[in-house]
């Protein structure tokens, strides 16, 4: 028996696989599962390190302002997104859009460039169909160490390197390339994730989940070779945009699939054109975490599978992966893939001898599906080349593969191989071969790689490092490029440090690129340097480039760059962020080493920052330049401050021109206009500064001002100011009125205050007038030039015994301003003496709140007491000391109403009466006043007061009662000589009292009594409220005759009687011969009525129950009395003439002639009548025109009608109108004329 062994050495994640074994047609398979070895706990590390990170979440959005989620959106969006982002948040103006997003890409990019040498190949979020959501960005950092953070909806989440399962969030990194995943997507991972380095933020793209299921799920499809399949999904809610994938891997649209989605975005559709054999494959849409599969079945001749198969697999990878070219070992050449994935380098190719398809690169695995003469097994290792082949013996790659088909295995950490030797059949059978084990008698080599090649690149003229690790130090190994060895030479170092081993390539050119492998005792490791030659712009050029271009308004302007880079190159001209492209007044001229911008005739408008933008595949390379056109001012600009508008100078400043036409204004021309005048004054050119003291003006005029602004290009439009006067003239205001200090019959001495506005100046004298009572002329006291300096006068111009009235006016120096309110009455007469008292002092009426006072002018006594000229009135409350003066100014009238006063307050009352000679001595009442009215007996005030209500049961009583008393009395209200229910709502004020019962029943019946009473004496009123409902109808009507000639009804009485005492019934009755209803008794308290009959006819009654609501429904009597049978009528009726309508058609109205002009309408329209209705057929020229679309046809109800929109010459001749029918026809015919 023998033993096989498979040894691992130093498993690590990537290990993790099924293992198989096969010996003949037998095989064992089984599964290596590599654990994390776990690190002793630090707490203290753990602790120190512990910390709260957050992401400086954005401002919150203010009413106006655009949601900043969309700006992180179109940041990291591609190009054909932008119109669906903006139509989610409504954004309509793009131009806006495009010149802002430009301007923060601008300094998104300077932010990354102070942690990364660039950013590039961003792919946004998408979920697999395995439920785990994955997006990538290639970025080359500046210092490795730099810190990576993603975050979710601005917080910061954790993330694991993907070979802890237990993390949600995973990354990993393969070279340049990193790859963010989550793990077991949900609804709840919906989010804005964004990935920074350090502080700068390098990505953000969205997950949306919607909550849609997939209603019409996808269907398997078989096609034949060269045909177009469909896959077609319905969902249940509309979704814009689904995610497609063949066998795992996105797919999007191009030339090879076709997406569709419908206008209500439910079905979605994927069209994979000219099928072949490599498009067999699953196929899945996903929505959200819901997908659903069908496989693509592509139907061919057996026989040329093989072929077919590889070459299209060929064309699909070149055209995919813009067909680079690795030599290979063997007779042929095969495509390699440009993609980098895990720095794995993926390709297929024909060889002359075999086909084959593989998969080269480091740290590559993973499970891929060949078509050829076998099936493929996983192929995974690490720095390894996996080939499977089909043919003739035959190299694919550097490899060698015997026999027509078999299995072959990387289980290699290293690079090594192991391949069945096996057998097969000729390449035409679709045939499955196993190969035999060989024993392996090699030693296993005891180095392996540490960490492997990396692919990289690199710009021309640039240094390429390219470095692997070997887990001994000791050992040496070989560099290869393109399967040539290399050894160090100018320009190409070789070195090793320790275990490090390191290739550096000076000055790259085109000639490095190429794939380079390590190779050290049996262990290999490729890598792809790629050789970029990004766009370059000479320093020189780019400082003659940016500075600014001047030239004058109507001038072309000229910017050209020389650069440098490999082709093609994208070559793009900016103005203020905006593309330019050639059009009127653009034109661009563009090659291989430079580029031309040309704008014609220039306008100032034009002025702004011009841009080049240079990009090929690499990289992108941009200069800025500035265009500054020359030109006239704008206008300068308001608003005009006035700094000084006095009686001797108006100064005013203005604002320089928005724009000074790119080059400083020297001067501005001011021209002036006196208000009311038309003529304009040019004042002429004062220096540049916007400032202006005119003193040439007259005082008090208002003046408006023109300006212009003027540099050497040309003098700008003008600016108008408002009216400024120069010099408001402010008046003083109206001082107070004057108060008379003393009158003699030869003299009166007044006095006043200043005016509160003086009008900004000193006030310099006063002018006094006076007139006498009665006169509406004002003379002046002082003389006109002599103002009254002081604010005090003795006016001796009186007349002993005349009553005057005085009043001031104050002057400054604009002069007299307005004269102040008229001083009192005052006699020119020697001191009165003061007036005797009061007489006849009395209350004539009082309230709560209020006393009316009433008395007689006191006695004039000459010498001793003088006439009386006003009086004042006071109080003072019974608990106090103090009297108040209700009135301040003296009052002529003999009566006077205190108001405000405390209801029942108890006060002292007295009038004092006053003249020009001072008070008299007050006068009082005997005794205090009450603030109360005067008492009065309670009294009802409403003569219409109902004794008797009646109320429907469940309706509302209301009783008020309207009544006079004083004081305030008391109410109370009685039910049947009762209080009244809690369920009674009583409301009193000062003169109602009002009972309400919100809703009624009969228990509320009775008679309600209101009782008003006060100290003086009390009154009562009592009204009776019947509470009842409709009567309900009395029973069974009954009659009997004992009497020849009448009859006595009877009948049960209402089941309401019992409860309703005024309840009664009236009786109606109705013969044979009146057949109406009238009244023949009515207030029946019994249950029985006796009625005078006729005979021969018939009688009905009815009996109503009726009381104070209304009346029951009836109760009906049989009917009494017989009736007179009458023969039966007989009527002989003839056969009615049965008449014939029908008739042949017939033109009741026919055609007329017409005359149109060329190009206009006309209308032809007549009348046919028959019945049946006859079929109706138009011809021109004897040519049926009935289904010619040139011509309008229409009958309805007979009226056949025909339209020409456009008459032309082809439209002159005969028209006819035929209508047939079975019992004949007729015709009409017209002609028409068509004038030029």
């Amino acid at each position: 028996m023998l033993t096989h062994k498979l040894v691992v050495r130093n498993c690590g994640p990537v290990d993790n696989a099924t293992y198989t074994v096969t010996a003949g047609l037998k095989s064992s398979k089984a599964a290596l599962n590599v654990k994390g070895q776990n690190e002793p706990e630090d707490f203290r590390k753990m602790l120190k390190k512990t910390g709260v990170v957050k992401k400086v979440k954005q401002k919150p959005k203010k009413e106006g302002e655009v949601d900043p989620v969309f700006w992180e959106k179109l940041l990291s969006a591609q190009k054909k997104d932008y119109e669906r982002i903006c139509r989610e948040f409504g954004i309509t103006d793009f131009r806006w859009m495009l010149k802002k997003l430009n301007q923060m890409k601008k300094e998104r990019e300077e932010e990354q460039a102070k942690y990364v040498e660039k950013v590039g190949k961003m792919k946004p979020i998408e979920v697999k169909p395995s439920r785990k959501a994955q997006f990538e960005l290639h970025m080359k950092l500046k210092n490795p160490k730099s810190k990576i953070s993603l975050y979710k909806n601005g917080e910061l989440v954790n993330y694991g390197d993907g070979t802890d399962k237990s993390f949600k969030y995973n990354l990993k990194k393969v070279g340049d390339k990193y790859t963010f995943s989550i793990n077991n997507v949900s609804p709840e991972d919906s989010g804005l994730y964004q990935v920074d380095v350090e502080d700068a933020t390098m990505f953000t793209t969205d997950l949306e989940i919607p909550d849609v299921e997939i209603d019409g799920t996808l269907k398997d499809v078989t096609v034949d070779k060269g045909k177009d399949a469909t896959f077609e999904c319905v969902l249940s809610s509309p979704v814009s945009q689904l995610s497609w994938f063949a066998n795992d891997e996105s797919i999007e649209a191009n030339d090879k699939y076709d997406i569709t989605v419908s206008e209500d975005m439910l079905t979605h559709k994927l069209v994979v054109k000219n099928c072949g054999p490599v498009d067999n494959a699953a196929y899945t849409v996903t929505a959200g975490i819901k997908s659903s599969k069908a496989a693509l079945n592509v139907k061919d001749d057996p026989n040329s599978l093989h072929k077919d198969n590889a070459d299209q697999l060929g064309k699909e990878q070149a055209k995919k992966l813009d067909g680079r070219t690795m030599k290979g070992a063997g007779n042929g050449g095969s495509s390699l893939d440009d993609v980098i994935g895990r720095d794995g380098i993926m390709g297929g190719g024909t060889g002359q001898e075999g086909k084959g398809s593989g998969k080269m690169g480091k740290d590559g695995f993973g499970e891929h599906e060949l078509l050829g003469d076998s099936s493929g097994k996983d192929a995974s290792g690490k720095d390894g080349l996996s080939d499977l082949g089909s043919g003739k013996d035959g190299q694919s790659g550097d490899r060698s593969v015997k026999g027509g088909s078999g299995k072959g295995e990387v289980p290699g950490a290293g690079g090594d191989m192991t391949y069945g030797d096996g057998t097969g059949e000729t390449k035409d059978k679709k045939q499955l071969g196993f190969g035999q084990l060989v024993p392996d008698t090699n030693k296993e080599p005891e180095v392996h790689f540490v960490s492997g090649l990396s692919a990289t690149s690199a710009n021309i003229g640039e240094t390429a490092e390219l470095f692997c690790t070997l887990s001994n130090k000791g050992c040496d190994g070989i560099w290869y490029k393109d399967g040539q060895k290399l050894e160090s030479t100018n320009g190409i170092t070789i070195s090793k440090e320790g275990a490090l081993h390191k290739l550096t390539i000076k000055n790259c050119q085109e000639g490095n690129e190429g794939v380079y492998k390590f190779e050290a005792e049996g262990r290999k490791s490729e890598a792809m340097l790629f050789i970029e030659e990004p766009p370059k712009i000479d320093a020189d050029a780019m400082d003659k480039f940016s500075e600014p271009v001047v030239i004058r308004s109507g001038e072309n302007a000229i910017f050209k760059l020389p650069f440098s880079g490999k082709d093609p190159m994208k070559v793009q001209w900016f103005k203020d962020e905006v593309e330019l492209v050639n059009g009127p007044g653009i034109r661009i001229e563009s090659s291989s080493t430079q580029s031309r911008l040309i704008l014609n005739k220039c306008q100032r408008k034009n002025t702004g920052e011009i841009k080049i933008k240079l990009k090929n595949e690499f990289a992108t390379a941009e200069a800025t330049s500035k265009l500054v056109v020359l030109g006239k001012p704008t206008p300068p600009q308001g608003p005009i401050d006035v700094i000084e508008s006095s009686l001797s100078a108006i100064e005013f400043k203005w604002r320089p021109p928005k724009d000074d036409g790119g080059c400083p204004v020297t001067n501005y021309i001011l021209e002036r206009q006196q208000v009311g005048r038309n003529s304009w004054i040019k004042i002429g050119e004062i220096p540049g500064q916007p400032v202006y003291r005119d003193t040439n003006i007259d005082r008090g005029k208002k003046y408006c001002y023109r300006i212009r602004a003027k540099n050497s290009e040309g003098i700008s439009d003008v600016i108008e100011t408002d009216d400024i006067a120069a010099g408001t003239l402010a008046f003083p205001g109206p001082p107070a009125s004057p108060k008379v200090v003393s009158a003699f019959k030869d003299c009166i001495n007044l006095t006043w205050l200043l005016p509160t506005n003086t009008g900004g100046g000193s006030i310099i004298g006063y002018n006094l007038e006076k007139r006498k009572k009665g006169s509406n002329l004002w003379s002046q006291v002082n003389p006109p030039d002599e103002p009254i300096k002081e604010k005090k006068y003795a006016v001796r111009d009186v007349m002993e015994g005349g009553e005057y009235e005085f009043r001031v006016l104050a002057i400054n120096t604009c002069g007299p301003g307005k004269p102040s309110a008229p001083s009192d009455c005052v006699f020119a007469r020697d001191p009165q003496k003061r007036p005797g008292m009061v007489k006849d002092l009395k209350v004539t009426d009082s309230s709560y709140n209020t006393l009316c006072l009433a008395w007689t002018k006191p006695n004039v006594v000459k010498g001793v007491e003088d006439d009386v000229k006003g009086y004042f009135v006071e109080i003072r409350p019974a608990d106090q000391l103090e009297w108040s003066r209700r009135n301040a100014n003296a009052i002529i009238q003999t009566s006077f109403t205190i108001t405000g006063l405390k209801p029942l307050a108890m006060y002292w009352v007295r009038v004092i009466a006053t003249n020009e000679g001072g008070e008299g001595d007050p006068q009082g009442l005997d005794n205090y006043v009450i603030a109360m009215p005067p008492p009065v007996k309670p009294k009802f005030t409403d003569r219409k007061m109902k004794h008797f209500v009646v109320v429907k049961a469940g309706n509302t009583v209301r009783v008020s009662i309207c009544y006079e008393a004083s004081p305030l009395p008391d109410i109370i209200w009685l039910k049947d000589n009762f209080p009244v229910g809690k369920h009674v709502t009583i409301t009193n004020s000062e003169k109602v009292s009002q009972l309400l019962i919100p809703t009624s029943d009969r228990s509320d019946s009775g008679i309600y009594t209101i009782i008003v009473k006060n100290m003086v004496g009390q009154e009562t009123f009592s009204v009776e409220v019947r509470v009842t409902d409709e009567p309900k109808p009395p029973g069974e009507v009954q009659i009997e005759q004992n009497v020849e000639g009448t009859i006595t009804l009877s009948w049960i009485p209402s089941p309401d009687e019992k409860r309703d005492d005024r309840l009664h019934y009236m009786v109606m009755k109705r013969d044979s011969v009146k057949r109406t209803w009238w009244t023949v008794a009515d207030h029946l308290f019994n249950y029985k009525f006796t009625n005078v009959i006729m005979q021969g006819r018939e009688y009905k009654f009815r009996v109503y129950a009726k009381n104070d609501i209304g009346l029951s429904e009836p109760s009906e009597s049989p009917t009494w009395g017989a009736v007179k049978k009458k023969e039966k009528l007989i009527i002989n009726q003839r056969e009615p003439k049965k008449l014939n309508f029908q008739s042949a058609p017939k033109f009741t109205v026919p055609l007329k002639q017409h005359v149109a002009p060329k190009g206009y309408e006309c209308y032809m329209s007549c009348a046919v009548s028959g019945n049946p209705t006859p079929h109706v057929t138009w011809y021109h020229n004897n040519v049926n025109i009935n289904t010619n679309t040139n011509y309008y046809i229409s009958n309805t109800c007979g009226v056949c009608s025909m339209l020409i929109l456009m008459v032309g010459p082809k439209d002159t001749g005969e028209y006819k109108v035929v209508a047939e029918s079975r019992l004949g026809h007729a015709e009409s015919s017209t002609m028409l004329t068509v004038r030029e």
